[in-house]
């Protein structure tokens, strides 16, 4: 990967003011230097801490979701001419090592996707039933089926930038990333991730009543 290339991480974040710091460090230990922070009009301090640490910070004015805030973050890299996004979730569940690794093969494909479903050991039983139902609900709504569809694990080049674009506001638009990349025939690449579970970060994410309530959300969109 050129170094001279502009990388932007984005770091869509509500609540996570007691993660937030360390995220953003690690990144930095590992020379990311452009750090967005989209927070969906968190009730702690994430927004203020996340200053501190050097980041850039948009907010939200409402709790719009993780989808909003996504959209948001890849309006910003954008406008701003980046040639990669990062898409990482905020809670500490990603690790930056995996950043590295995902960004080696982004000059091959147009989108890289985290998978955590090709290596299952660590992943709740929990989750791996919403993700499946995810994956399975992602193929039959918009054709392309992904082993971990539900990921927020994702690197877009810029073509990959111009052309997805996310109208769902909250989990539902990890399916309609797939969906994007389905109707746009961009090229992907699926990297096996690992994933770090503690107690914060198992309140965040994917459960199956999100599930059975997206697959509602399409029904009545589409």
């Amino acid at each position: 990967m050129d170094n001279k290339k502009k990388v932007l991480v984005i770091l869509p974040a509500f609540n996570e003011s007691v993660v937030i710091a360390s995220v953003i460090r690690k990144l930095r230990k590992e020379g990311f230097k452009n750090i967005l922070v989209v927070d969906d009009c968190s009730k702690d301090e994430t927004p203020n801490i996340a200053k501190k640490e050097g980041a850039i910070v948009l907010k939200h004015l409402i709790n719009r979701g993780a989808g909003a805030a996504t959209a948001t973050g890849i309006e910003y890299g954008r406008k701003h001419n980046y040639d990669y996004s990062i898409i990482m979730d905020s809670d500490g569940q990603h690790s930056t090592d995996d950043a590295k690794k995902l960004l080696t093969f982004a000059s091959k494909y147009d989108v890289v996707i985290g998978s955590r479903l090709i290596d299952l050991q660590n992943m709740p039983f929990q989750r791996k039933i919403a993700n499946f139902i995810g994956s399975l609900v992602t193929y039959l709504f918009f054709g392309l089926y992904l082993k971990d569809s539900q990921t927020g694990f994702k690197v877009l080049n810029k073509k990959a930038m111009s052309m997805i674009k996310i109208r769902f506001d909250r989990y539902e638009f990890c399916s309609e990333m797939a969906g994007e990349i389905h109707k746009n025939k961009l090229s992907y690449k699926e990297v096996p991730i690992k994933v770090i579970y503690t107690d914060h970060s198992i309140q965040k994410g994917q459960t199956i009543g999100n599930g059975f309530r997206m697959v509602l959300r399409f029904i009545f969109r589409i």
